[in-house]
């Protein structure tokens, strides 16, 4: 059985990895579990304010412990990304961990999701309809967001259009630590996946970690 750490930003992040990815993923011989990045741990802190410092520390403590390490943090917000993409990001976090340990290769598995939590929630709008007394007219707004963009993921991440920003204009009752998991499960792993392809990217990355790394 491979332990696999997930250093998740927040408790929205921590819920979704144990209600919807720690299943299926125990199936492939993986155990995932959710460690909370940095001041997160302090359960009133929330997510936010990730640097790829935090991440690197966080990661390599807990390389000690665990058979592999991936992180799940958003690109919204991520302090000194300036130009940088993603994918870039991903990549100083694989060389800061590089540098401080010879812990390499597919043990240790980065990724930042574009933009944010909340683009995956859009994968399947319908499933906002799970939360109590929602406006009809706000699903059809989110539906109406969705078709402006080829998949979730693109749904930028500017201050006024970030995905949780569009959802709280839509549902200012919105709850990001209980609602979203919710919505989330609502979904399903497999439409996300199917509408979000970097994520189901990151996902198959873990999902075949016992072939790569063994047990």
């Amino acid at each position: 059985m491979i332990r696999l750490a997930v250093v998740a930003e927040g408790q929205t992040e921590e819920e979704f990895v144990k209600q919807l990815l720690y299943p299926p993923l125990l199936d492939c011989g993986i155990a995932a579990t959710p460690i909370l990045l940095g001041r997160a741990q302090n359960r009133s802190a929330g997510g936010g304010d990730v640097t790829v410092a935090k991440v690197v520390s966080d990661a390599v403590h807990l390389i000690q412990s665990y058979s592999a390490v991936t992180t799940f943090v958003d690109f919204y917000g991520f302090r000194e990304k300036g130009q940088l993409s993603p994918e870039e990001l991903e990549e100083k976090i694989r060389a800061g961990v590089e540098e401080t340990t010879d812990w390499l290769g597919d043990r240790l598995v980065p990724y930042v999701q574009r933009h944010e939590f909340e683009g995956l929630l859009f994968s399947d709008v319908s499933a906002f309809e799970i939360l109590p007394d929602i406006p009809p007219q706000a699903v059809q707004s989110l539906e109406d967001i969705r078709s402006e963009f080829d998949t979730p993921e693109d749904i930028n991440d500017s201050r006024q259009t970030a995905p949780s920003k569009r959802i709280a204009d839509e549902l200012p009752r919105y709850r990001k630590r209980v609602d979203g998991p919710l919505i989330a499960e609502k979904a399903g792993l497999e439409k996300i996946r199917a509408e979000c392809p970097r994520f189901n990217d990151w996902f198959e990355c873990l999902e075949t970690l016992q072939d790569r790394i063994g047990p």
